[in-house]
């Protein structure tokens, strides 16, 4: 990051939150178009139109022709198809769940990522992450719980307690798709993954053709051709955010969201947050925000060190 990009940390900011909102629209047009539509349907729009602004972008930069060289595809596949997983859970569960529920539990992502680099890439995780990660889950455990009830009942309850689950699953395969990112991230540049992901996600998804796509309405076609180019400007304004600032200072500002979700939610949908989801929310919250800045004092540590054993100083 340049020294012209670091003093711009309210830009940074600004783009991010940006991006929650664009991210937000996203999943309320998706949960717009109905409960009906296949999941893997709504991958591909949501894939395939969000390589529309992706690319106009790139040219506009004349980065494309550079975005499409990479050291590892089959790096950039296998983030595809975890990352097709996680959106087709996600989306499985948005068609289920209050707006503002489904937003929450995704909360848990960074909490499973830190679970995931201690075991897969062998990173220390000291006691103060640990308590963070156990109230994370005591959180997610907290919102899910009415829900996950109903399962013992069936009928229609059954539904939202699968969406639940789906919710969950997605966030554990989000933070396994963090996890690929931070290796690709090594040796591919960051547009490269953004364009690569969105055409893997368009591919792997037409995987579930076969299974029953149906004739969407023309104003579910528009919501999920909306929804798909919402989640490509999305993506850039996010990468751009991180251009004037660091991860540490922007990414707390992720849960400016849950504040949209609720607002959207209440107006459009009628959903309205019960004690328990709030409560859980907050502890969810609590644990990113401390897992956040936990990386942050960690990362300044780091570099510290490299300062003090590097030849000029």
């Amino acid at each position: 990051m340049s020294d012209a990009s670091e003093s711009r940390p309210l830009r940074g900011i600004g783009l991010k939150v940006l991006s929650v909102l664009v991210f937000v629209c996203m999943s309320t047009l998706i949960k717009a178009a109905g409960s009906t539509i296949p999941t893997g349907q709504i991958t591909f729009y949501r894939s395939v139109f969000a390589i529309v602004p992706i690319v106009l972008f790139l040219i506009w930069r004349r980065e494309l022709r550079t975005a499409l060289h990479t050291r590892d595809f089959k790096g950039h596949v296998l983030r595809g198809f975890v990352g097709i997983l996680a959106m087709s859970c996600g989306f499985y569960g948005l068609q289920h769940l209050p707006l503002p529920e489904a937003i929450a539990i995704g909360y848990a992502m960074p909490i499973f990522a830190v679970l995931f680099a201690a075991v897969f890439l062998k990173e220390t995780v000291r006691l103060f992450r640990w308590t963070a990660v156990g109230i994370g889950l005591l959180g997610v455990v907290v919102i899910t719980w009415p829900r996950l009830t109903l399962l013992r009942d069936g009928g229609m309850g059954a539904s939202e307690a699968t969406g639940a689950l789906a919710v969950i699953l997605s966030a554990c395969l989000g933070a396994m798709a963090m996890i690929l990112v931070r290796k690709l991230v090594h040796s591919e540049r960051t547009h490269t993954i953004v364009l690569y992901f969105s055409l893997s996600a368009s591919v792997f998804s037409l995987v579930s053709l076969p299974f029953g796509w149906e004739p969407l309405s023309p104003r579910a076609f528009l919501l999920l051709m909306a929804a798909g180019f919402c989640g490509g400007v999305a993506q850039l304004l996010l990468t751009e955010s991180y251009r004037f600032a660091d991860m540490s200072t922007i990414a707390p500002f992720e849960y400016t969201s849950i504040v949209l979700g609720l607002g959207f939610g209440y107006v459009l949908f009628g959903d309205v947050p019960t004690p328990t989801m709030l409560l859980g929310t907050a502890l969810v919250v609590f644990a990113g925000i401390v897992i956040i800045l936990r990386e942050h004092r960690l990362g300044l540590k780091r570099r510290g060190a490299r300062k003090h054993v590097t030849p000029q100083g």
